[in-house]
């Protein structure tokens, strides 16, 4: 029998599309012989994974998971082609064991490509893989993220919900404070807050100086029209900057459930102090495709 070595199986991997475990087997089933194993793996099914791989994944779902201590929490979105499959119950197990996994990573999406598959053989690619071949929609884990508070609580919302924890538009707060349970109510409400207002930053400093001098210079231009002196003219920048940090840092926002005090003032009455947050919006920067379904349909059955 032939050698079965891993270059040989990652080739069968590129040209299929298949689970690590998948073409190591095609390849033991075909004594190595590369071409039987590729049509093994089709006559299996399981190569159809990598037909799907070049269409547009856009629709999916976003999860937000908490660890037991309410220490951790991590975002994953994974990405599917239409929303009829983020309904699908497999599609959402997955998902949910793909994210408890997430909590357990250094919070890098290489990592959690690479962590072991929460059930089976193979890594958490190699079930996507495998999830792609037995729905038979392109599917993509695209981002995660990880965030802790190892002195508070870390609260989730996510918005639009599909299922639990499960929606549209994820978020997590990470709040330090004396009082757990109250820390992590605090953190829901500016979790909801962060969803529907979809803040820049936490703070003014940590706000990226490219976007601030943008705006700057963008206001500095508008004022110059006004004819003012040039000492007016600092005084008006500056006041505009202070409205754009109003619009966009989460601390200096007004907070949706109490516009009469912004987001720091309402932590600092609930006696917590803000960590960082994080927001996934589902498909958010993908440019998605517009089929026409209809004429698509038509296509396939013209000549029939």
């Amino acid at each position: 029998m032939a050698q079965i070595t891993a270059a040989l199986v990652k080739d069968l991997r590129d040209r299929t599309g298949a689970g690590m475990m998948d073409a190591k087997k095609a390849l033991v089933e075909n004594d190595g012989e590369m071409e039987a194993a590729v049509d093994w793996l089709r006559a299996k099914g399981l190569s159809k994974a990598a037909k799907k791989s070049g269409r547009t994944a856009a629709d999916g779902l976003v999860a937000a998971v908490l660890s037991d201590d309410g220490k951790k929490g991590a975002l994953v979105e994974l990405n599917a082609e239409t929303d009829f499959v983020a309904r699908n119950e497999k599609f959402q197990s997955a998902l949910g064991q793909i994210a408890n996994t997430a909590l357990e990573t250094d919070g890098t999406l290489e990592a959690l490509q690479g962590a072991k598959a929460p059930a089976g053989d193979g890594t958490v690619n190699d079930m996507i893989t495998g999830l792609v071949a037995t729905i038979g929609e392109n599917m993509t884990l695209r981002r995660t993220a990880k965030i802790e508070a190892p002195n508070g609580q870390v609260a989730a919302y996510v918005h639009s919900a599909e299922a639990p924890n499960m929606g549209k538009i994820g978020v997590l707060v990470a709040l330090e404070g004396a009082d757990a349970d109250k820390t992590s109510e605090a953190g829901r409400k500016v979790a909801m807050h962060v969803a529907a207002t979809s803040p820049a930053s936490a703070t003014t400093a940590d706000l990226d100086p490219e976007l601030v001098e943008r705006e700057r210079q963008v206001l500095t231009d508008q004022a110059k029209e006004s004819g003012k002196p040039d000492n007016v003219i600092e005084k008006m920048i500056e006041g505009r900057l202070k409205k754009f940090y109003k619009e966009v840092v989460l601390v200096e926002q007004p907070f949706v459930m109490n516009p009469d005090q912004t987001v720091g003032q309402f932590l600092e009455e609930q006696g917590t102090k803000l960590v960082g947050f994080v927001r996934f919006t589902l498909g958010e920067g993908i440019d998605k495709e517009d089929d026409d379904f209809a004429a698509e349909v038509a296509s396939m059955t013209s000549g029939s």
